[in-house]
């Protein structure tokens, strides 16, 4: 068997038909999915059951551990030679097998992931929150499927990896939150190949409020620090960037002289998101609205996790989980 499709799963059973409805629209039979249930109280096995007379599935069970973990779980029982890594509030278009088997074919790599999209049922605030995930204007493009000047690091909402290389590595790490990057960064220490599949793009629908969305890039922010605790040299100038808007933000309200420039940089960047996102949207202007707000919400949501785990961990000395056991584990 080629492809092994694992999904970790909490709670999520209406998103994980929509995921087994989509694989099942591919013409691609070479392939399994694991279903890992991570301790939900809503499981979604009457649903695998229902998609199992189309689809080869394994349905798994284990207590809570994060997805990391279950990835991991759900690997140990695969029989693909790639193992497939979805989030499960995405959908696949019907040739993303196809897309991904065409990029293998023509030059083979150990490692590999794929860009996402927004879908056009998605909500406006989805869309909103998509556009600033994936703008040149918020990430530099590459989630939407730029090339990128350095390394492509997978993320595992679309990500793809050779059995065995998963298997030497030991899978994911512990983390609860950057596991993935984590991964992608012991990938290229131990000297595999890894790259950027541009065509094997997903539909990911992300978080579906700005509340919700501001608590996941604030953990990134953090999950940031910790990989830099981790992999020395891995915090690049870019990083820094979210941690500079949400600064430069932070004078701004409190009237500091220190920056008079910002108000006028605010302003021109929010324009441009506007402008950007209004454009991309065929001229919907509230999706152009609500695309600054995200992109406000994800640069200092980012930029604040990032610098309370800098002072926590870089300036206290806490240890990694025990500085924010209550951002990763509740």
């Amino acid at each position: 068997m080629r492809y092994s499709v694992i999904v970790p799963v909490f709670n999520r059973p209406d998103e994980v038909d929509e995921l087994l409805t989509s694989l099942e629209a591919c013409p691609e039979n070479d392939f399994e999915v694991l279903i890992v249930e991570d301790g939900s109280t809503l499981p979604c096995r009457d649903v695998a059951e229902r998609h199992s007379g189309k689809l080869d599935i394994k349905y798994l069970e284990k207590e809570n551990s994060g997805p990391g973990q279950s990835r991991n779980y759900g690997a140990a029982r695969a029989s693909g030679d790639y193992l497939l890594i979805l989030d499960s509030d995405v959908t696949v278009p019907a040739d993303w097998f196809a897309a991904v088997s065409t990029e293998l074919d023509a030059a083979p790599c150990d490692a590999f992931g794929g860009p996402d999209r927004s879908h056009p049922s998605f909500t406006p605030v989805q869309k909103a929150i998509s556009y600033s995930m994936t703008s040149f204007f918020t990430t530099g493009g590459i989630r939407g499927g730029k090339a990128k000047l350095d390394k492509f690091y997978p993320r595992s909402y679309n990500m793809g990896i050779r059995r065995e290389v998963f298997e030497a590595l030991g899978g994911f790490s512990g983390m609860r939150f950057g596991e993935d990057i984590d991964l992608s960064i012991r990938i290229f220490e131990a000297g595999y190949s890894c790259r950027l599949f541009p065509d094997a793009w997903v539909w990911h629908k992300r978080r579906t409020d700005f509340r919700k969305f501001f608590r996941q890039v604030f953990n990134s922010g953090i999950a940031r620090i910790n990989l830099h605790k981790r992999h020395p040299g891995s915090l690049k100038a870019v990083h820094l960037l979210p941690a500079a808007f949400t600064l430069g933000c932070a004078l701004l309200i409190l009237g500091s002289p220190i920056c008079p420039w910002a108000p006028g940089l605010i302003a021109i960047y929010a324009l441009l998101v506007l402008l950007d996102s209004t454009l991309k949207h065929r001229g919907n202007l509230y999706i152009g609205l609500l695309s600054v707000a995200a992109a406000f919400v994800q640069l200092t949501g980012y930029g604040s996790g990032f610098l309370w785990a800098w002072w926590r961990r870089c300036v206290l000395g806490e240890g990694e989980f025990e500085a924010f056991r209550k951002n990763f584990y509740k």
